[in-house]
């Protein structure tokens, strides 16, 4: 079974995800600041487990909240 949906990062060919490029990751945050998952994102396994890293590194500077 194979499904059209490609990763965003991979498309764009993306072996990093930068963790100052605030705009992108807000794109993969709920309303409540949360880290959508997988499912919801359709992003391959490799590149969420950099974008969850990358988003909470962006917290942690201050760049993304915690809460809204």
């Amino acid at each position: 079974m194979t499904t059209d949906i490609t990763c965003y990062f991979c498309s764009q060919a993306a072996s990093d995800i930068d963790f100052k490029d605030v705009e992108i990751l807000s794109k993969f945050l709920s309303a409540a600041m949360k880290i959508k998952p997988r499912k919801e994102t359709a992003v391959c396994s490799w590149h969420q487990r950099k974008l969850s890293k990358a988003i909470k590194i962006a917290r942690q500077m201050a760049l993304l909240p915690y809460l809204p």
